[in-house]
């Protein structure tokens, strides 16, 4: 688009040299008379009076033009400057004039602006409703903690069994907020450039057994069927931040399948790469909850997120994760009917 106008511009610049030319021929042919004999001195004069008054011709009509034309360039700056005054103040819903009429050769550039002031934006709103939910966080356990520990000091008459499950609150209440403050650490350091990846060639099937194996106090405290059925596959990727999925899916069916519940783990090696299924038949996730699991402090069933000390940070700890190994992770769940979490690891990673 931007060739062909520059291109018109060009041939309309030339249209104008030319007539402006042909007319200053004309003025000089009708001054002299018209047509007649005459020498080549005089000819010569002629012709450079005819290119002189084409000349003072040509200026006139581009005078006249660029007095008659918008002052685009003057208007898009000022415009242009307001905005970013604007954005600089902490307001990203300006928008600069984007009408090719109005602003001529300079709408690409009128449209990155507006871009970047909606990126800005939407930036903004993620860091308030991080801080937001940050704070709700800390907050909950934090009020606990201070009750209870007020209901300590100032109640001589609990018994040594009614002080220690106030201890033992305590106690989950500041775990809880430790294990936010170390999730926290982890996602940062995750979405960082800085943070360390280091992948190598390791048994996929060894590792998950070893997270199974780990975790064995939480299913057997509730009496959960384990199904393990692996194929024995190698991969090339960093330990340590796969055995943290592993280690977060396991933790997740565990905390939301009820008591003598099965969670199945399956491993495969596929065309398209390896492939991890984490099963279970607990509550399940409601189809309309599905699209936004992996959302940072999102929690489909809160009361019961809350109960089982949950901050909605494990699953976008487990999506970054995967991301960073160029797989996938998809959900497949309906309420009362479990979760299905699909891990696929391309062969490359």
């Amino acid at each position: 688009m931007m060739f062909w106008q520059k291109a018109w511009r060009i041939l309309a610049l030339i249209i104008v040299f030319l007539l402006c030319w042909s007319m200053g021929f004309l003025l000089v042919f009708w001054l002299n008379g018209g047509a007649g004999t005459s020498s080549l001195a005089n000819d010569y004069v002629r012709q450079g009076l005819a290119l002189v008054i084409g000349g003072l011709l040509e200026f006139i009509v581009l005078l006249i033009y660029f007095k008659l034309k918008p002052k685009t360039h003057r208007l898009f700056f000022q415009n242009m400057t307001e905005v970013l005054q604007q954005i600089g103040k902490g307001d990203y819903k300006v928008q600069v004039d984007t009408d090719p009429k109005r602003i001529g050769p300079y709408e690409p550039v009128a449209s990155s602006i507006n871009q970047m002031a909606e990126d800005l934006g939407r930036l903004e709103r993620m860091r308030q409703e991080f801080i937001s939910n940050v704070s709700h966080e800390i907050q909950s356990p934090l009020t606990s903690i201070s009750g209870f520990s007020r209901e300590l000091l100032d109640n001589d008459t609990l018994d040594d069994k009614e002080r220690k499950e106030i201890l033992e609150i305590i106690e989950l209440e500041s775990k809880r907020i430790s294990k936010l403050s170390r999730n926290l650490l982890r996602l940062t350091s995750l979405e960082s450039e800085q943070y360390p990846f280091e992948p190598k060639r390791y048994r996929l099937d060894r590792q998950l057994r070893a997270v199974v194996l780990a975790c064995e106090p939480q299913w057997v405290e509730k009496k959960l069927n384990m199904d393990i059925e692996l194929a024995s596959v190698t991969v090339f990727a960093d330990e340590d931040t796969l055995n943290q999925v592993w280690i977060n899916l396991l933790n997740n069916s565990i905390k939301f399948t009820p008591a003598g519940g099965t969670i199945s783990i399956s491993l495969q090696q596929r065309k398209r790469g390896s492939v991890v299924i984490f099963r279970d038949n607990g509550c399940g996730i409601g189809k309309a909850d599905i699209p936004y699991v992996f959302d940072r402090f999102y929690k489909a069933d809160k009361s019961r997120n809350r109960e089982a000390g949950g901050s909605g940070l494990g699953l976008s700890i487990v999506k970054k994760i995967i991301d960073m190994h160029h797989g996938g992770i998809t959900v497949n769940s309906s309420i009362g009917e479990g979760a299905v979490f699909t891990v696929t690891l391309p062969i490359s990673s």
